[in-house]
């Protein structure tokens, strides 16, 4: 038999484990007991826009480089020594239409015209004498005191007659002609590109002595994506654009270390597409591009422009940030309650970062402009404040 002075040391720690487990359950079964529910869904923080639909004027935007409407390779039509020339003939220089460019000698051809003169006067004379021997032919064949062999004969020398004097007018004609082209005047206002003429040399005849372009208007070739024509009054067919419906352009370019700025019109398009491009060549044109108002700056030819052309005025549209969109078609809507709304509306043109929307909103509608992958209908959520609304409050 096991004494109990030996039992002890075995009993105690089994004592103090089974107060420790009694301990435990006596707490776990008084504590308080944790909540079950599911925590509440955060609400996502959003972007929005109020739509208020408004008229809005399309752009198309292009680049180009300024041209002149013409360019002319000045060339003499005489052959002589140059005896005077303009103040603007010079490369840069600027001139008028109907100017006097430069004068070859005259001399030569003022004799050679006073030659043409003499030569028919002396045909008129022929032409006289021939008119009369042939009229007194006649009246001696009438009287039968003349054969018909006379007769023949004075009508030869009469049709000789006539034939030199029509030559010899054709020649003064054109003697009077080549002094007349001994002064070269200018075809148009206009600008020297380039000469290589002066005082005391000899040019010749069909040889170009200046390259010259027309300062009355300048045009810029514009290349516009076919599909941009849809939002521009430009027309491909052979009736053109009428006057007064001619879409307006602006010009501008980084010159001399500012923004400056120019007024146009489209006047044309070229015709054709091109097959590689997809581009239709829109022509605008500007009036007086070297006249400026004070402090302007000249529009020169050779300069590369950046060109906004008007288009059509659509009467009820909205801007939106093209993060709106839900696939092509289609925006969150953000109601009374802030939950997602998704409808559907006409996308009328995609601009960058922008896109214009037309049927399917209303003015007062919020759109979210957050782009959100997980966003769904009725999907609650919390709207940024701009300073805008919190001002209208």
């Amino acid at each position: 038999m096991i004494s109990i002075a030996r039992l002890k040391p075995v009993l105690a720690p089994v004592i103090v484990a089974g107060l420790g487990f009694v301990l435990f359950f006596i707490l776990i079964s008084t504590g308080p007991k944790l909540d079950s529910r599911p925590p509440a869904p955060i609400k996502p923080l959003v972007q929005s826009q109020v739509v208020e639909m408004q008229a809005l004027q399309l752009t198309a935007g292009a680049f180009g480089t300024v041209e002149p409407r013409s360019e002319t390779d000045l060339v003499s039509e005489v052959s002589g020594r140059i005896v005077s020339t303009a103040q603007g003939m010079v490369t840069g220089g600027f001139f008028d239409v109907g100017e006097v460019l430069f004068e070859v000698d005259p001399s030569d051809y003022k004799i050679a015209l006073e030659l043409a003169s003499a030569a028919l006067a002396k045909a008129a004379s022929a032409v006289n004498f021939a008119q009369k021997d042939y009229d007194r032919q006649l009246d001696l064949k009438q009287r039968q005191s003349a054969s018909q062999a006379l007769e023949d004969e004075a009508l030869k020398r009469l049709q000789f007659a006539k034939a030199g004097y029509r030559e010899a007018a054709a020649r003064l004609e054109g003697a009077q002609r080549d002094l007349t082209r001994t002064r070269v005047v200018a075809p148009y206002q206009g600008r020297v590109r380039s000469e290589k003429i002066d005082v005391g040399q000899y040019v010749s005849k069909g040889v170009a002595v200046a390259k010259l372009y027309a300062t009355d208007y300048a045009e810029v070739r514009l290349p516009i994506q076919d599909q941009e024509l849809a939002y521009l009054d430009v027309t491909l067919s052979e009736q053109g654009i009428a006057e007064t419906e001619r879409p307006k352009v602006s010009l501008s370019a980084n010159f001399a270390g500012e923004m400056q700025r120019w007024e146009g019109e489209i006047v044309r398009t070229e015709g054709e597409i091109d097959a590689v491009t997809r581009m239709v060549n829109l022509v605008a044109r500007i009036k007086a591009p070297y006249q400026t108002r004070a402090g302007g700056t000249p529009l020169a030819v050779g300069l590369f422009v950046e060109a906004e052309i008007l288009g059509r005025k659509l009467p009820g549209v909205v801007k939106l940030p093209r993060t709106a969109l839900r696939g092509d078609s289609s925006v969150f809507l953000i109601d009374a309650e802030q939950r997602l709304r998704l409808v559907s509306v006409n996308v009328v043109r995609r601009e960058g970062d922008w896109v214009l929307i037309g049927d399917g909103l209303s003015d007062g509608d919020r759109v979210c402009l957050s782009a959100m992958d997980d966003a769904v209908e009725g999907m609650q959520v919390r709207i940024v404040e701009t300073l805008a609304e919190v001002s209208l409050r």
